[in-house]
């Protein structure tokens, strides 16, 4: 009788315990002055309003309630940011407030000043052109069978080999089996283990809006990551075992030395403010994200960009005809060639606006409780989220927001309207601002501009025939997984110029 009176009441103590938790988050609320924002459902709260495209849904949201706009997902209190203004003091004014989940100090720094400075790159200009050249040789063999270019994953392995070949002076995936199934399992390679950590990193995740049962890790999500993560490094820590052997032999024999790459300058890395250099775990992490920020995000882009140049052919024809002006007979694209290629650029551009490869950059904790615009307090504890997609398609800073038009981006670099993607206008942010700016973003501009620039100049492009009632044969429906990513991948047809 017992038992049955425990399972007739449980229920009944369980709904009555959420209704008050329910009700104290909403008086809590109201006293801690947050912005405004949709009610909240009882535990869920808007959880169930953001979908599988949750930038889009919290576009919409703000319309309602304002760039500036709390949600309560799940238990956590998540402040969005969707204007230009309301970035600015997210990622500007109140930076420290919001410096939770931020790298550790020395890693950016490292980046930026050792890793991607101008001169390290300019030193690796060969590699990237080799890569470049294998990444044409392939195409070409694909347009003499004929068969179509699957743009993503050939601009996925060569901006792997791009970066592997910067980082460590080898290729990690060969191209020309890019398409080959046979053999090995794709999982056993780097490229095939770090294409699936991309893709569970990008899952939703109960744990991320429900702390509470982070440890019970529900969803069996985080122990998948771990292990992806295990392999990966066990990958990457063959590269540096060998490179470790390689220096000791160099240091005992006599003759020339080699010229370093990425993972010379850290091992030789050596922190100003302790001396120190990088333990094996640190190391092995940056690189990892290095690995993971670097390859998809660049893919993301190279498709995004010729989807929309094949949809848009006078943006193509212009971008060609620029192309036969700058590079004349020469060959090859050269990467002192991109700057002068303003079209190119603001194509680039362009895209960042329309789909911006992390579209709600990464969230980021208040330290502390904050006042920001509006005298609306932002409580310690509560996620900060810039949505990065909403300010691109914000029409009244953008005229016609969703159409196609690089020319917008056609003016003087000293023109006051230039508008810029490195961090100092808050009107295009595909890759942050401030302290928490990809430190990456040099190395990748370099990567996208030279695939793109080559890719346009030595081959034209067309859509494959389209299938039954399709009009175009192609689908601009977005994924969003760790970047914004076509949901049916992009295939087309090169021809040879």
């Amino acid at each position: 009788m017992d038992m049955e009176l425990l399972l007739l009441y449980a229920p009944c103590c369980l709904v009555l315990v959420f209704s008050s938790l329910y009700l104290l988050g909403l008086y809590a609320d109201s006293r801690r002055n947050l912005p405004p924002g949709p009610r909240a459902l009882p535990l869920v709260g808007s959880l169930f309003s953001l979908g599988t495209l949750p930038h889009r849904s919290m576009a919409r949201l703000a319309e309602c309630h304002g760039p500036v706009m709390a949600l309560r997902l799940g238990t956590v209190t998540t402040i969005v940011a969707s204007s230009a203004d309301a970035a600015r003091d997210v990622l500007q004014r109140h930076d420290a407030a919001f410096s939770g989940r931020s790298l550790p100090g020395r890693h950016p720094r490292v980046c930026s000043g050792e890793l991607f400075a101008p001169h390290r790159l300019d030193t690796h200009q060969s590699l990237r052109r080799d890569k470049v050249r294998r990444l044409v040789s392939h195409v070409a063999r694909l347009a003499r069978d004929g068969a179509p270019v699957a743009v993503a994953r050939l601009a996925f392995v060569t901006a792997l080999n791009l970066l592997s070949s910067t980082i460590f002076s080898t290729d990690l995936a060969d191209i020309d089996i890019i398409d080959d199934d046979s053999g090995s399992s794709p999982s056993s390679s780097f490229k095939g283990v770090l294409a699936e950590l991309n893709a569970t990193v990008g899952l939703p995740n109960v744990s991320d809006f429900f702390p509470e049962v982070a440890r019970l890790d529900p969803q069996g999500l985080r122990r998948r990551i771990e292990s992806l993560f295990q392999r990966l490094h066990a990958m990457m820590d063959k590269q540096i075992e060998r490179r470790l052997q390689d220096r000791v032999a160099a240091a005992a024999a006599a003759g020339p030395k080699k010229e370093k790459d990425f993972l010379d300058v850290l091992l030789d890395y050596r922190g100003a403010e302790d001396g120190r250099g990088f333990d094996r775990q640190t190391l092995l992490s940056l690189l990892s994200d290095l690995f993971s920020a670097g390859t998809d995000t660049s893919a993301a882009t190279v498709e995004w960009v010729m989807a929309e140049l094949l949809l848009n052919p006078s943006s193509m024809a212009k971008a060609r005809a620029e192309l036969a002006q700058v590079i004349g007979s020469k060959p090859e694209v050269e990467e002192s060639d991109i700057a002068q290629l303003k079209y190119l650029q603001a194509i680039v551009k362009e895209t960042f606006r329309i789909h911006p490869p992390a579209p709600l950059l990464l969230p980021h904790q208040a330290e502390t409780t904050t006042q920001i615009r509006g005298g609306y307090a932002v409580p310690k504890g509560a996620r900060g989220v810039v949505n990065v997609w909403a300010i691109g398609h914000d029409g009244k800073v953008w005229p016609e927001p969703d159409k196609f038009m690089p020319e917008r981006f056609l003016v003087a670099e000293d023109d006051e309207k230039a508008v810029d993607f490195r961090g100092r206008d808050f009107e295009l942010l595909p890759f942050g601002s401030g302290r928490r700016m990809c430190p990456g973003m040099p190395l990748a501009l370099r990567m996208v501009h030279l695939m793109l620039a080559s890719l346009l100049h030595r081959f034209e492009w067309s859509l494959l025939p389209p299938a039954d009632d399709d009009k175009n044969g192609l689908d601009m429906t977005e994924r969003l997984g760790l970047n914004l990513s076509m949901a049916t991948p992009l295939q087309a047809m090169a021809t040879p110029v």
